[in-house]
C-alpha cells in the first residue's frame, strides 16, 4: 500500500546536540504504527517535527506526496494531520462540549459568525463525538472536573472532530491506569480502523503497543534501530538488548 507519510533523512539538532539523525520512515495508508524506545530516543521530537512545531528541521516530510516540512501546524491540520499531546491542552474552565465545539471551529478554519444552520451542524457533530468517546453524560461539565482518563478521551475527540487522515498521538496513555490505557487505545484503534484512517503513536506500554500496532519502529539515540511487526520486534535480539531487556 502506498504511504500516506514518507519521512526522508529527517535531522534535527539543538546546537551541538543532535536529537534526530537521518530518520527515514514510510507509513502506509490506514496503518497503526507505534514509535517506541527509551527516554531521550527522539520519539516526541519526531512527532513534533511531523506536526510542524519545530523550526530548523532538515530533510523532507511527504504527506500524500507533498513536501510539508516547512508548513506550520494550522496548515498541516487543514491538509489532514491531527495530533494530541502528552500533557492536556484542553481549555480547563470551558465545558467538555465547548471544547469540542472550539476544536470543530479551528479544524474547519471558519471563524466567521455562525449561522443557525452551521451552529446546529457543529453541535450535532460535537454530540456525536461525545458519544463516540464515552463522554455524552459529561457534556456540560468543566474539563477541570474530569479525571485524567476522561480528559484523554476528550482530547482524542477534539483531534478526531477535524477528521484527520493521519492522527499523531504522543504518549496518549501517560498517567493512566492499565485498564484506562487499554480502554482508550482500543477505542482509538476501533474508530480509526472503521474509517480507514492512519495512526502514528508514541507509547511506553509494550502491552498496548503489541495489541494495537500493526508495525513498530524502535528509536535509540535519535536514530531508527529497527522496523517490523510487533512479533518481529519482540523477537529482535538487538531491540531486547537496548530497550526491552532480557525479561521481555
Amino acid at each position: 500500500m502506498a504511504p500516506i507519510l514518507s519521512a526522508r533523512h529527517i535531522r534535527k539538532s539543538y546546537g551541538a546536540f543532535v536529537a534526530l539523525r537521518d530518520i527515514s520512515l514510510d507509513i502506509p495508508h490506514g496503518e497503526r504504527h507505534a514509535l517506541i524506545g527509551p527516554n531521550g530516543a527522539g520519539k516526541s521530537t519526531f512527532i513534533a517535527c511531523l506536526a510542524g512545531q519545530l523550526s530548523g528541521v532538515e530533510g523532507q516530510m511527504l504527506f500524500k506526496d507533498e513536501n510539508v516540512a516547512a508548513l506550520p501546524p494550522a496548515a498541516l491540520a487543514r491538509r489532514g494531520i491531527g495530533r494530541t499531546f502528552q500533557i492536556s491542552r484542553a481549555f480547563l474552565q470551558m465545558t467538555v462540549l465547548e471544547n469540542l465545539m472550539a476544536a470543530h471551529v479551528i479544524a474547519s478554519g471558519r471563524w466567521a459568525a455562525l449561522s443557525r444552520r452551521i451552529y446546529g451542524e457543529r453541535i450535532d457533530r460535537a454530540h456525536e463525538m461525545l458519544v463516540t468517546v464515552g463522554l455524552a453524560d459529561r457534556a456540560r461539565d468543566r474539563v477541570a472536573d474530569l479525571s485524567l482518563g476522561d480528559r484523554k478521551r476528550l482530547e482524542f475527540g477534539m483531534a478526531l472532530v477535524g477528521e484527520p487522515e493521519l492522527l499523531l498521538l504522543d504518549e496518549p496513555t501517560a498517567g493512566m491506569s492499565i485498564k484506562e490505557r487499554h480502554g482508550l487505545m482500543d477505542m482509538v484503534a476501533e474508530r480509526l480502523a472503521s474509517e480507514g484512517r492512519t495512526l502514528l503513536f508514541v507509547e511506553h506500554d509494550i502491552d498496548v503497543v503489541m495489541k494495537i500496532a500493526q508495525r513498530v519502529t524502535v528509536m535509540v539515540r535519535g536514530a531508527v534501530l529497527a522496523v517490523g511487526t510487533p512479533e518481529e520486534i519482540a523477537a529482535n535480539d538487538e531491540v531486547q538488548a537496548v530497550y526491552l531487556g532480557g525479561g521481555h
